[in-house]
């Protein structure tokens, strides 16, 4: 029996289901003009909010608040993902990344929760407000966040907590589309509960987002195999190699938003032939399904009592 650890380590080298690799892109410049954007804009938003007595300017401003938070979550995150294991963590602290996925997840459900609840409120207390400054901050709002999402649009494909961030700023923008369309409708028509109105829409598209997100990061949390890859193909791959005649034990998790791992046991009745064919067998997992690190056991023999054999990988 033998077997052989292999780490190919990419850094923020992405890789889609065909194994294509993208070119690595630092993010840590995005988050600190995203933050410092938003930060201004939270100021600017809430203090005309309360001059033109806007509740969706209101709304959208404590929406901002929490993206705010959000964005330093996925930094602290995405900085931590980037530090070297440890005797105590010998994997490292990718893992951090899905957590402040998940942790943005929720965050999102709370702020279009609440903006969700005060409408509710406005619409049985209807208040006069002003449709020209809506429009304007709002518009200001598009501008701000609209560039912040852009940032991040290029990493949101394969990278969950990039793709937190970008739905945050994606989020927000449209929050502030709606309520540009709603100071307009109120300056054409007076009508006020049009204000509590757009909001409720807005939350309405906002969830169908993060609910994908929330749906996404939990189960990243409890090792899913990432929807990228396909367990039969990759254990079609590996039974294809030469001499294998058994696949079993095969786990593929995700350790972080970006690197995914495997171990399995081959079963080869005349051996490996030297340690070529797993540097080999590592190196087409890595091309092929982007699992950077992967743990090989090749063994002689079926062994039976293995208590974490996956009898279906489908």
């Amino acid at each position: 029996m033998s077997s052989l650890h292999l780490h190919r380590h990419h850094g923020d080298v992405w890789h889609d289901g065909a194994g294509h690799c993208h070119a690595p892109v630092d993010f840590g410049r995005a988050f600190l003009i995203g933050t410092a954007l938003n930060l201004g804009f939270v100021a600017v938003e809430a203090t005309f909010g309360i001059l033109a007595n806007s509740m969706a300017l209101l709304a959208d401003a404590g929406h901002n608040l929490s993206d705010v938070l959000g964005l330093l979550i996925a930094w602290a995150a995405a900085m931590l993902s980037k530090r070297s294991p440890s005797r105590h963590y010998t994997y490292g602290f990718g893992r951090s990344s899905i957590l402040a996925a998940l942790f943005n997840s929720v965050l999102l459900l709370v702020a279009i929760g609440a903006i969700a609840f005060e409408a509710i409120q406005r619409f049985f207390q209807p208040e006069p407000a002003s449709g020209s400054i809506m429009m304007i901050v709002a518009g200001v709002g598009i501008l701000v966040n609209g560039a912040t999402a852009a940032l991040f649009a290029r990493g949101r494909r394969h990278d969950l907590n990039i793709r937190g961030a970008y739905l945050h700023m994606a989020a927000d923008a449209a929050v502030s589309a709606g309520v540009v369309v709603a100071g307009l409708a109120i300056q054409l028509t007076g009508w006020l509960w049009l204000d509590p109105a757009t909001s409720l829409v807005v939350v309405a598209i906002i969830l169908v987002g993060t609910w994908q997100l929330l749906r996404s990061s939990v189960a990243m949390s409890l090792d899913r195999v990432p929807d990228s890859i396909r367990a039969h193909e990759v254990e079609g791959a590996l039974l294809a190699l030469p001499g294998v005649a058994m696949v079993h034990d095969l786990h593929i998790w995700p350790m972080s938003t970006t690197d995914v791992a495997l171990t399995c046991h081959l079963i080869m009745p005349e051996g490996s032939h030297g340690d070529h064919f797993l540097t080999d067998a590592a190196e087409m997992l890595r091309s092929r399904f982007a699992i950077g690190h992967s743990t090989i056991q090749i063994e002689r023999s079926e062994v039976t009592d293995c208590p974490q054999a996956s009898p279906d990988v489908a």
